[in-house]
């Protein structure tokens, strides 16, 4: 049972990064500040912050009430920024929260947290490769251009469209749709992230740049248009309604998370990661903020719980120019999204397979370009199949709960390696230790209280599933097994 919690030591880690699977080191500070305003400010901002607002089926909207849930989810994941930055930075190799989970608190806590990882990135990436494909379609709407439902929708929604719905009973009920545009997407960046990171961070800081002209166009824009009576009631929901919208917006802001997973790509680690997680951080809760105020000004709430919330909202106020051009926006800005979430997940599968707990081939680095290849193109075909099977709520939902869970792992490690390597030279501190850490386990508890019930047994199956695969597999093959 001892075995089940060895630690492999900090200067291990390190030194294993250094070794034949090397990743290259051409990132700085500014790269991964727009690394995470990349992953940060896409779906979240023009995609999920409309199902925050209007509710669903399964949990009440916030209402203009957003832009408190924000500002919650934004004070916890800042006191897990700090607990990321100092621990980044003292551990700065591929693998983010699941080799910190390994270093501070032992393997079986690493493989619960890398396979928690995948809820985070993977099944993250469907969400978001399907709000593409909502803007895609909103987007061609906007030239009186109809793309067919069946081949750009989920499962769910194409057995209720008109023309799949008169088809299905000939074919016993059973409605085999494909989210075609989100399938092209994800392919053409898994291309671009197999031949390297550095081509990559310079696509993805273009993207940045649109996405920033389009955020505050659509602020400066919206603010003449607003009608305050839309705020009332404020919180049509209440307090339950502010708190399950807290929870959701988690999903905005994991992009900083993103962020660790390129910190053995990073020239000066443990300088710049604590700079790009926690300026990347600030920049985008300020948009998030004045985006929900406004969105929430210009139409009653109730109307925005659907894909592209934001060219909504301006379509009816009238602006059907300008909806067009956020729609076109909104492709370039979930775009970077899919960049870094696609980028994150095969490092961790990475750092899993030096360790022995996944089989060696998610490990080798090609020869030429110096990526993970093997996982970057198994991770795109997995997020291109299960967009055209995962329902849009059940991917946000998921993704939540895997998100805050890895973050309270993260806080709680940053404790133990203050115990185990309490000599270790940390290039940066999380400020008020212990409160800090403790805080954001504290808050991130209490946003996995409001997520929807449905959610925790969908999180526990996941979670046994990969305990089986642990036992079944990695626990034998485990190189401090071998050792």
């Amino acid at each position: 049972m001892k075995d089940l919690f060895r630690r492999k030591p900090v200067a291990r880690a390190v030194a294993e990064a250094d070794g034949e699977h090397a990743l290259r080191r051409t990132l700085g500070a500014w790269d991964l500040t727009l690394l995470g305003v990349g992953a940060i400010v896409g779906a979240g901002i023009f995609s999920s912050v409309g199902q925050m607002a209007a509710g669903s089926d399964t949990h009440p909207g916030a209402g203009p009430a957003l832009v408190l849930s924000y500002l919650l989810t934004g004070l916890a994941c800042g006191f897990a920024a700090m607990c990321y930055a100092e621990i980044a930075a003292l551990v700065p190799v591929a693998g983010s929260a699941y080799t910190y989970a390994y270093v501070a608190l032992g393997e079986i806590v690493a493989w619960v947290i890398g396979w928690d990882l995948i809820i985070e990135y993977a099944i993250g990436n469907i969400y978001v490769a399907q709000s593409w494909a909502d803007y895609f379609r909103s987007f061609l709407a906007g030239f009186g251009l109809d793309f067919p439902p069946w081949l750009a929708t989920d499962l769910q929604t194409a057995s209720h469209t008109p023309a799949i719905a008169a088809v299905a009973p000939h074919l016993g009920g059973v409605v085999l749709a494909f989210n075609l545009p989100a399938a092209l997407i994800v392919g053409l960046l898994t291309v671009l992230l197999v031949v390297g990171i550095r081509e990559s961070a310079r696509f993805n800081a273009v993207i940045v740049g649109v996405k920033l002209v389009l955020v505050t166009g659509f602020v400066a824009v919206g603010a003449f248009f607003i009608e305050p009576a839309h705020w009332r009631p404020f919180a049509p929901n209440g307090f339950r309604g502010i708190w399950t919208g807290a929870s959701l917006a988690f999903f905005s802001y994991i992009g900083f998370d993103a962020v660790s997973t390129a910190a053995e790509e990073t020239r000066d680690p443990q300088r710049d990661m604590p700079r790009g997680m926690i300026a990347s951080l600030l920049i985008c809760t300020v948009l998030y903020v004045t985006t929900a105020a406004v969105m929430t000004g210009l139409v009653p709430w109730r109307e925005l719980g659907v894909g592209d919330p934001l060219a909504r909202a301006l379509r009816l106020v009238g602006l059907e120019k300008l909806a067009t051009v956020m729609s076109f926006g909104a492709l370039i800005a979930v775009t970077a999204v899919l960049l870094v979430f696609q980028l994150g997940q095969p490092r961790i599968f990475l750092a899993m397979a030096r360790d022995g707990l996944l089989p060696p081939v998610f490990a080798r680095v090609h020869p030429r370009f110096r990526t993970p290849a093997f996982g970057t193109v198994l991770t795109g075909l997995f997020v291109a199949v299960m967009a055209s099977i995962l329902t849009p709520d059940q991917a946000l939902e998921l993704t939540n709960i895997g998100t805050l869970f890895a973050f309270v792992l993260v806080a709680l490690g940053v404790m133990a390696l203050r115990r185990h390597e309490p000599h270790a030279p940390r290039a940066f501190r999380c400020p008020g230790y212990p409160f800090t850490p403790l805080a954001a386990i504290a808050s991130c508890l209490w946003l996995m209280a409001g997520l929807p019930a449905s959610n925790w047994v969908r999180f526990a199956v996941w979670l046994a599933i990969g305990s089986v695969i642990y036992f079944g597999y990695g626990r034998r093959r485990s190189r401090l097994e071998r050792r």
